[in-house]
C-alpha cells in the first residue's frame, strides 16, 4: 500500500483537531479534565462536590480561547452545580445555564452568589450558628429513616438546630442562600457512615473521623468567606444566570442567543442522577424516601437510567419509531433488540433497551433545542462517554453526532481523552469504554 507524503499526512491529522486546538495543547491536557477532581482546590467550585462535573480550569481555558475568537455568549444546558458558569465569569463573558434537577439548580444559584459582601454573609451565617447553639433540642423523630441511619442522635440534634435556625432567619438574599449551601456542604462530612459524594449512601460502612456539626459549619463559613474575598479581588465580569429548565426545550433561552456551548449531558450508564442528592433532600424534608424521587426529580431529567423508565418497557419499540430517531434507526434498533433479549437472561431484568431508546430520543430533542438557541457558526463541546449495558456496546458519541447533524449542525468530530473500564474490570462486563469531547460546529 502506498503512503501519502509526510506533509499530506500531517495536514490530514490537523483537520481532525477541534477548532482552536494545537497538537501540543491537546497532548498537555490530562484525563482529569473530564472529572470534578481538580475543582476541589478551586475557590467557589469546591463549595459542593457534585458527582457529575468536569475540570473548571479546562472549561476556563476553552472559554478564553473562544472569546479571543469572538465567541462571548456561553450556554451550558446541563449546568449541574455551575462549573461552566463560574468559569465564564472569570473570563468576562456572558453565560446562561439550564439545569433540570431542582435541588442541584439551587446549589448552582447559591454558588453564583459569591458576589455577596463577604462580611455580610459571614455575619449572617455566624448569627445562624449562634441561634442554633441556643436552641433547645427539637424532635428529630420526624426525619426519614435514611437520616436516622446516617447520623447519631447527638449529631442529628445539632444539624437539626442549624436547619431550624437557618429556616427561622431565611430570606430572599444571597447571604441566606450561601448559609443554606454551607449547611448542605457539611452533611456528609458529619455523618459517620459511608456517604461518599455519589448516589449511594452506605450506612453499614463507617468513617474514621466524622466532624462535629457546629465546628464543621463554622469552618465551612470561614472557607466560603475567604473564597469570596479572594474571588472578588479578581476580575468580576458579567454575572452568570442559571434557570431551572429542561435541556430538551431550553424554553428560558432566546433564539440564537449562544455562540459557544460547553456541557456534559448524562451518560447512558444507568447512573441515577436523581439519587445523587437523596441524603440532602431527605434532610431538608423535600422527599420522604427513595420512592419520592420519581415525581420530585426524575421526571424532569433526561432519561439515562433504568429507574427513569419504569413502566415504559412496553413502549420501547414505539419510541424507536419516533421520526426524530430516524438518523440512527438502523443502528439503535438492533442494539435495543439485543438488550431486550439479553434482559431475559438476568435476574434483575433491567430495561436497558428502554433506557437506550428514550435516552437518544431525549438527546435528539436536546440537539433540536440547541439548534434553536445557538447562532449560525456556533461551537459546541460536549463531554461524553460510551456505554455497554449487559456488555453490549453503545457508541454514544457516534449516534449523538448523527443526531446533531440531523438537527441542523454542520460538522462533528470526537476527541478521546481517556479510557474507562480498562485498569479495573467491571463486574458486569469487560467491554473497554472511553470518554472524550464531541465537538459540533454549526
Amino acid at each position: 500500500m502506498s503512503r501519502r507524503p509526510r506533509n499530506q499526512r500531517k495536514k490530514a491529522r490537523s483537520r481532525s483537531l477541534p477548532p482552536g486546538r494545537s497538537v501540543t495543547r491537546r497532548r498537555r491536557e490530562r484525563a482529569t479534565d473530564s472529572t470534578f477532581v481538580d475543582n476541589l482546590s478551586l475557590p467557589v467550585h469546591r463549595w459542593f462536590r457534585y458527582s457529575a462535573g468536569f475540570a473548571a480550569e479546562w472549561a476556563r481555558d476553552l472559554i478564553e480561547r473562544q472569546r479571543n475568537a469572538g465567541r462571548r455568549r456561553v450556554l451550558d444546558p446541563f449546568a449541574g452545580s455551575g462549573t461552566v458558569l463560574l468559569s465564564a465569569e472569570r473570563c468576562g463573558v456572558e453565560a446562561v445555564g439550564v439545569e433540570a434537577h431542582p435541588f442541584v439548580v439551587r446549589i448552582a444559584r447559591a454558588k453564583l452568589g459569591w458576589r455577596e459582601s463577604p462580611a455580610v454573609f459571614r455575619d449572617y451565617a455566624l448569627d445562624v450558628l449562634e441561634r442554633a447553639r441556643e436552641r433547645d433540642p427539637g424532635d428529630c423523630s420526624r426525619y426519614p429513616s435514611l437520616i436516622e441511619r446516617c447520623f447519631p442522635a447527638g449529631t442529628l440534634a445539632r444539624l437539626d438546630a442549624l436547619r431550624s435556625a437557618w429556616r427561622a432567619a431565611a430570606r430572599a438574599c444571597s447571604a441566606s442562600d450561601l448559609t443554606w449551601l454551607a449547611l448542605v456542604g457539611i452533611l456528609r462530612e458529619c455523618s459517620p457512615v459511608g456517604t461518599a459524594q455519589w448516589q449511594y449512601v452506605l450506612p453499614n460502612k463507617l468513617k474514621a473521623r466524622p466532624l462535629d456539626p457546629f465546628e464543621a459549619f463554622r469552618a465551612k463559613v470561614t472557607a466560603f468567606y475567604q473564597d469570596m474575598v479572594d474571588r472578588q479581588a479578581e476580575r468580576l465580569g458579567p454575572a452568570s444566570i442559571v434557570h431551572w429548565d429542561d435541556a430538551r426545550t431550553c424554553r428560558s433561552v432566546g433564539d440564537e442567543w449562544a455562540d459557544l456551548v460547553i456541557t456534559s449531558p448524562p451518560y447512558a450508564n444507568n447512573f441515577d442522577y436523581a439519587d445523587a442528592t437523596r441524603l440532602e433532600m431527605s434532610f431538608f424534608g423535600e422527599i420522604a424516601g427513595w420512592g419520592d424521587l420519581q415525581e420530585s426529580v426524575r421526571r424532569h431529567l433526561v432519561r439515562a437510567c433504568t429507574q427513569h423508565v419504569a413502566g415504559l418497557t412496553d413502549e420501547t419499540f414505539a419510541v424507536l419509531e419516533d421520526p426524530i430517531l430516524y438518523p440512527i434507526a438502523s443502528h439503535i434498533r438492533p442494539v435495543c433488540e439485543r438488550l431486550a433479549a439479553e434482559r431475559d437472561q438476568h435476574g434483575g431484568k433491567k430495561p436497558y433497551h428502554t433506557m437506550i431508546a428514550t435516552y437518544f430520543q431525549d438527546m435528539a430533542r436536546t440537539w433540536r433545542a440547541l439548534r434553536r438557541v445557538t447562532k449560525p457558526g456556533c461551537l459546541i463541546c460536549c463531554v461524553i462517554g460510551d456505554s455497554a449495558p449487559y456488555g453490549i456496546h453503545v457508541p454514544v458519541e457516534q449516534w449523538l453526532g448523527l443526531l446533531a447533524l440531523a438537527a441542523g449542525f454542520r460538522a462533528v468530530s470526537f476527541e478521546q481523552t481517556r479510557h474507562r473500564n480498562v485498569k479495573w474490570k467491571n463486574r458486569k462486563h469487560r467491554v473497554p469504554l472511553h470518554e472524550g469531547r464531541l465537538w459540533i460546529e454549526g
